[in-house]
């Protein structure tokens, strides 16, 4: 992973600045909730693909990108968290009190 780290970090970078400006978008965007079966379907591929870099039971170049893909997925939504909370954070300052 540290690798992956030193090699890719303009990448990780980029997929972190791209989460937060989903994040910073999202909280406007009132998009329709992904229904409950397919929250549970997503989290078992999460899950099983998680499993499967900590297993390495893909070998070689496959194993390479999966464990970079799970890196990048998961710095996106750290950057969708944060840019989302931030985004929260100053729309509620910015309210009048009544």
């Amino acid at each position: 992973m540290i690798v992956l780290a030193t090699f890719f970090w303009g990448w990780l970078l980029g997929a972190a600045l791209l989460g937060f400006g989903m994040g910073w978008i999202a909280v406007v965007h009132r998009a329709q909730a992904v229904s409950r079966v397919w929250m549970i379907w997503l989290g078992v591929l999460a899950a099983a693909l998680v499993a499967a870099s900590c297993a390495r039971i893909v070998p070689g170049r496959f194993g390479y990108w999966l464990d970079l893909f799970l890196i990048m997925f998961a710095l996106y939504l750290v950057g969708c968290a944060i840019g989302s909370w931030l985004r929260d954070w100053v729309v509620s300052r910015s309210k009048p009190a009544s």
